[in-house]
């Protein structure tokens, strides 16, 4: 009964608006932190725009992204590189030296190259073991 008073067009219609709703919603979300990450404008200047965005909120968010486009993507391409290093040195400390395995390997070429002697090899050896 409901699918006969609800066509197809309708559904579809109905899902369009709803995802660009959604889709507002983001673009507005993603201004509005913008305004608050920039860090090359005064704190008016910051009230003015979350003012100008409230009070007509499509011209202001359309007006925003005209005039700051190129600051947003340097920002946020500033911002990924630097979660990108925190994230590489994050992995390097905790990484470590490759545990036990690599020390005795590198320990191994050690004595074959004759660096050091095989008490010295058995004593990292044991060392590197009992870690």
């Amino acid at each position: 009964m409901l699918a006969a008073d609800y066509p197809f067009l309708e559904v579809m219609w109905t899902m369009f608006v709803f995802f660009a709703f959604i889709i507002w919603f983001w673009i507005l979300i993603t201004v509005f932190a913008d305004i608050f990450r920039r860090r090359d404008t005064s704190g008016f200047s910051k009230v003015l725009w979350i003012i100008f965005v409230i009070v007509a909120p499509y011209l202001g968010v359309f007006v925003y992204l005209i005039a700051n486009h190129d600051g947003m993507t340097e920002r946020n391409i500033e911002k990924a590189q630097a979660q990108q290093a925190q994230m590489d040195q994050y992995v390097k400390s905790v990484a470590g030296s490759g545990g036990a395995a690599a020390e005795i390997e590198k320990a191994k070429g050690l004595l074959d190259s004759g660096a050091i002697t095989q008490a010295e090899f058995d004593s990292i050896k044991a060392k590197a073991l009992s870690a």
